[in-house]
């Protein structure tokens, strides 16, 4: 018994300790309220351990909801398995173009996770001269100029020809990166890498082979080790709503 609350108590701390190091990132997002949900629930579950609430419960509630619990355990580890199998995309060689797609821009330079994104675009574009670079996305209420913007400038700085970078600035999520960008290129013939980070590939080359794109795989970008966790978490309702909405193919 004290076992289990002192495993609940501990689930609790590190998860509201979690909540307001994502709160004190300011990333624009208010994801971090999940993890704060998440502490409190356990908080709740050791109460419930400690008042031995479940053995109160009638004999087939209490096996209604351990099937619940166990579907529900399935899907999620099913899903973050095939977010888990974009991890190691590294595209193709030659590819006609790659899509890099927009996350925070600063006055003075790309987000962390956006940088990422663009160093590992700027590798692949010195290792295939003959691949354009599509950058999408737009202005947020909270940058100074849009994101398609900041990319470009970050990519001429890293060595990218001008002429190789193409600007779609209207986009305000994934969906739109990708539709967007589709009027610069062929879908039905033209081979396409799309540059995210990688907890986000499977879901983003998802989102575009349903937009029509026939050939397109992914290109990986890393992110912080200590923000996998949230990213992960939060990708899986993100695959979610976008397949139940018929956003995306798996």
């Amino acid at each position: 018994m004290k076992k289990r609350m002192l495993l609940w108590g501990l689930c609790a701390i590190l998860s509201i300790l979690y909540a307001i190091n994502l709160k004190s990132l300011n990333t624009g997002t208010n994801f971090y309220l999940v993890w704060l949900a998440l502490g409190f629930a356990f908080l709740f579950f050791g109460l419930a351990a400690r008042l031995e609430l479940w053995k109160m419960l009638p004999k087939i509630l209490r096996r209604i909801i351990t099937i619940l619990v166990v579907i529900g355990v399935a899907v999620f580890l099913i899903t973050e398995g095939f977010v888990l199998s974009g991890f190691g995309a590294k595209g193709k060689t030659d590819l006609d173009y790659i899509i890099v797609l927009g996350a925070q821009v600063y006055e003075n330079g790309p987000s962390p996770v956006l940088k990422y994104r663009l160093d590992t675009a700027v590798d692949y574009l010195k290792e295939n001269p003959d691949t354009v670079c599509i950058v999408s996305g737009g202005q947020g209420k909270n940058e100074p100029f849009s994101e398609a913007k900041g990319m470009a400038d970050y990519l001429m700085e890293q060595g990218i020809d001008e002429n190789r970078i193409i600007r779609e600035d209207q986009s305000k999520n994934t969906i739109a990166n990708i539709r967007n960008s589709m009027q610069y290129i062929d879908s039905a013939n033209d081979t396409v890498g799309i540059v995210t980070n990688n907890f986000h590939v499977f879901r983003a080359t998802g989102i575009a082979k349903k937009q029509g794109i026939a050939q397109v795989c992914g290109i990986s970008a890393k992110t912080n080790i200590l923000y996998v966790p949230n990213n992960m978490f939060r990708e899986f309702f993100g695959v979610w709503k976008d397949t139940l909405f018929g956003n995306m193919k798996w």
